[in-house]
């Protein structure tokens, strides 16, 4: 059973080699939906930055559990694809599994670290940022307790929230930090019942990500008092512009249109891209409206840490 939210899907193609002037084809797996505002959101502009600078046919397919990976990325294989995105870590075994059956289809998993012959994994140092974001929290906490909400407690989730608890303790030894997770991506509901358990424990500050199940948390935030919230993966500071200090930010239709680019051109190299704070893939963007709550001597301290970490002065604790 497939779900497509196509923009423009073709068949055919099957197995053989696409000729010189075959449609550019590209697709991709979302574990959520695309309204989330967030991680799976950032994927779709990324597919709709190659549809319009490639003019590439593409396709997308939000898959409901992990049975699919495999039915989808055979799916897309089959069709004669060029290029299939499985965004989220949970992908790489299903790519693994299913390339050899393609060998002219290249698959790519999001914060994955598998390679092979048409496999790639891109991994992004969302921690980096996550680290600046938990200077910030660390500054402006008044309660001095300091909270993160998680979707499942994938690795890539648990690296940003030990290098947010870091950045916090490098500028406020003594804050306290809780950290919960939700179990899904989806329920808002779930969320929003999280927020308000971290904020009846005193929390003032949350950082969530939680991809659709994290605007819960931006509505928790928004109907209590004196609490902030930090966004994830996409801007999202216009989700509840009067609370959100900033957005850790993974600019994923840059990231996507560049590898889509070496793809098409012939000259892609299945290997582990690394972005981070270096390209300006993962950045902080505060919110211009909440600049004037962040102190000037905490925006200075940011600033001198993303240059330390862009060149290798300073370095985060490694996490499992």
């Amino acid at each position: 059973m497939f779900a497509f939210t196509s923009i423009a899907c073709s068949g055919g193609g099957g197995e053989s080699a696409p000729s010189r002037n075959a449609t550019f084809k590209v697709a991709l797996l979302t574990p959520g939906p695309i309204s989330d505002q967030a991680w799976n959101g950032g994927a779709y502009a990324g597919l709709l930055a190659i549809r319009d600078s490639l003019n590439a046919k593409v396709s997308h397919i939000q898959t409901q559990t992990p049975a699919e990976f495999d039915e989808n990325f055979r799916q897309y294989g089959a069709q004669g694809y060029n290029l299939v995105f499985g965004h989220g870590f949970e992908f790489q075994d299903a790519a693994l599994r299913v390339a050899p059956e393609f060998p002219h289809t290249i698959y790519i998993t999001t914060s994955g670290t598998s390679t092979a012959k048409n496999v790639a994994g891109m991994e992004f140092a969302f921690e980096e940022g996550s680290y600046l974001a938990g200077m910030i929290a660390g500054a402006m906490t008044k309660t001095g307790v300091i909270g993160m909400i998680g979707g499942t407690e994938l690795p890539p989730v648990k690296r940003s929230f030990a290098a947010f608890e870091s950045g916090a303790r490098s500028v406020n030894p003594g804050v306290r930090t809780v950290i919960s997770y939700i179990g899904n991506w989806d329920d808002v509901s779930a969320g929003k019942e999280q927020a308000i358990a971290q904020i009846s424990r005193n929390i003032d500050i949350i950082f969530q990500n939680a991809d659709a199940a994290g605007l819960g948390v931006f509505q928790a935030v928004k109907e209590a008092k004196n609490v902030r919230v930090i966004g994830s993966n996409s801007n999202q500071n216009n989700v509840a512009p009067d609370v959100t200090i900033g957005s850790v930010v993974i600019d994923l239709p840059r990231a996507f249109l560049e590898v889509a680019r070496e793809v098409k051109s012939g000259k892609f190299v299945p290997r582990v891209i690394s972005l981070g704070l270096h390209d300006d893939v993962v950045k902080l963007v505060l919110n211009p409206r909440m600049i004037a709550e962040i102190p000037q001597q905490i925006r200075a301290k940011v600033d001198s840490a993303r240059v330390a970490l862009i060149n290798g002065s300073l370095k985060l604790p490694k996490t499992q």
